[in-house]
């Protein structure tokens, strides 16, 4: 591979003074994935592209680091599971011959309940209606008509009549007329909350427990808020056969991207900060060189952008709807190298439990102790009573050292601002409330524990450079969805964004970036 090892390394990069004699089509701002994919595109159209990365590695928020003593553990510190990435990236960039491979999780979920209970989640709905009728006989019926709901969604906005992810996002009105005759489906595509739509399907508090989560992850509203159902309708649509973990780590996604931009002819640089974007001119670095190119593609966020552009060239009514976009994150990760996997009181011998270990782990109460913990972070308390937990290495026993294993936790609420301390100060106190909470399922998890890395939102902000921390550079709700979100044309002339904050959203996605690159390919009469 042309990016080192897989974390996003490159090299053979020529001088800055040298690329900033030539004159290019397109200069990237930001190496994360999206923008290496619109990068590769616009590099295959036959354009002349450089892609200028402020961090020594590429990849953004889905990167691989090397965060421990040991440094035969590989984590990917924001990013934990592929689900989202389009058939279409994989296929036309050819990631799989570039060595990006997939493990599929089954089961899908699983979830301790305080009672000593659990429920799994299969690929097998057969073997998931065993699971239902065990726990809660009277709920089976209405939990596979809860996960038809979204399969429905689905269906209607990825496959028939046509994939609305590709180009420019259908508007409100365009939705409404997809599903005019689904009135259920509309109501979780604009309105609905995740508990609405739970507690109208199942009645066992325990299902509720297990399914109400799948609304919250990423955003910063609780179960109750409307348009958290649209949440879990945006992490369904996936057409890959579910979330799967990335072997070698999510930063190989990254990696292969990266390599099949370089083999197009793109110039990827690290280490290369840009101060200015010049509308018309092209970019001006840090250090301050100019770098001459017709078009600029931010993979930066929206605000991160305006804020490298001089405002006198920026429309106002752009201006203020960047100003007004919402990214402030409640989300703290906490990576964690492992000697051994934890016991859970739910499954108390894990040598007859191995599937445990093999699904996403649900750390849930009620809906109204995660309403009530969303509220707490309202108030700048950090309130950490929902977390999902991944463990790679059953999967993929290469990122961490023989024996060892890793976890990692993706846990709300824990807000950017605190009414009490700072991050500095509290960020270590914050990851044990995130582990208590582990703890009330499986009491021995600290124990496990040999090193850990807790991140943030302040620290994912300054370490990715995400504003507010939030890895899908904005809030995902529906009234930030669809036309809500931004198109890759922006007013500005010449200007172009890719990242997370356009349609279709957050996640490792990849069509972001493709869809950027065929509009500059389009308006440059190139493609």
């Amino acid at each position: 591979m042309d990016v080192l090892a897989g974390l996003g390394r490159t090299e053979g990069t020529a001088a800055i003074s040298e690329l900033a004699a030539r004159d290019w089509d397109v200069v990237v701002v930001g190496g994360g994935h999206n923008g290496l994919t619109a990068a590769a595109y616009l590099a295959r159209g036959g354009l002349r592209v450089l892609v200028l990365e402020r961090r020594p590695q590429v990849g953004g928020a889905c990167t691989l680091e090397q965060p421990f003593g040991d440094p035969r553990f590989l984590m990917s510190p924001c990013a934990y599971l592929v689900g989202l990435l389009h058939p279409l990236v994989i296929a036309e960039l050819g990631l799989e011959r570039r060595g990006y491979r997939a493990f599929p999780v089954d089961p899908t979920q699983w979830t301790p309940f305080e009672d000593g209970t659990s429920l799994t989640q299969w690929k097998d709905d057969a073997r998931t209606s065993v699971e239902v009728g065990e726990l809660a006989p009277a709920d089976v019926d209405g939990f596979f008509t809860y996960e038809a709901l979204f399969g429905r969604i689905r269906e209607r906005l990825r496959i028939t009549p046509r994939d609305t992810w590709i180009g420019d996002s259908p508007d409100r009105a365009a939705i409404e007329a997809l599903f005019a005759d689904d009135p259920e489906a509309l109501d979780v595509l604009l309105h609905a909350s995740i508990a609405e739509v739970v507690e109208a399907h199942v009645r066992d508090p325990r299902l509720r427990a297990a399914l109400h989560g799948q609304g919250i992850i990423g955003t910063f509203a609780g179960p109750r808020d409307p348009g958290t159902a649209w949440i879990h309708a945006m992490h369904s649509l996936g057409l890959i056969g579910g979330w799967g973990f990335v072997e070698g780590g999510m930063g190989r996604v990254s990696a292969c991207i990266a390599d099949a931009a370089r083999e197009a002819g793109a110039v990827i640089v690290p280490d290369a900060p840009v101060a200015a974007i010049r509308p018309g001119e092209g970019v001006e670095l840090e250090g301050g060189e100019r770098i001459r190119a017709r078009v600029v593609v931010s993979n930066a966020d929206p605000k991160r952008t305006l804020a490298l552009i001089d405002r006198a060239d920026v429309p106002a009514e752009f201006a203020a709807r960047i100003d007004a976009w919402r990214s402030e994150s409640a989300t703290v990760k906490v990576n964690c190298a492992l000697s051994r996997l934890p016991t859970f009181t739910a499954a108390p011998d894990p040598a007859r439990t191995p599937h445990v270990y093999r699904a996403q782990v649900e750390i849930a109460r009620s809906i109204d102790d995660t309403q009530a913990a969303y509220l707490a972070a309202r108030r700048g308390e950090p309130a950490p009573e929902w977390c999902e937990l991944y463990f790679q290495t059953p999967y993929d026993p290469s990122v961490a050292p023989p024996g060892a294993h890793t976890m990692s936790v993706f846990a709300q609420y824990a807000p950017y601002a605190l009414a009490e301390g700072s991050w500095a100060g509290r960020r270590e106190e914050i990851g044990d409330l995130v582990l208590a909470a582990i703890a009330r399922f499986a009491p021995d998890v600290a124990d496990c524990v040999t090193e850990r890395e807790v991140l943030g939102p302040p620290d994912v902000e300054e370490r990715i450079g995400l504003t507010g921390g939030h890895i899908f550079q904005g809030e995902c709700l529906p009234d930030q969805m669809w036309d809500g979100r931004f198109a890759a044309r922006t007013p500005v002339a010449g200007v172009y964004l890719c990242g997370a904050a356009t349609h279709p959203g957050g996640s490792v996605i990849g069509v972001n970036g493709r869809n950027s690159a065929m509009a500059v390919l389009d308006d440059l009469g190139d493609r």
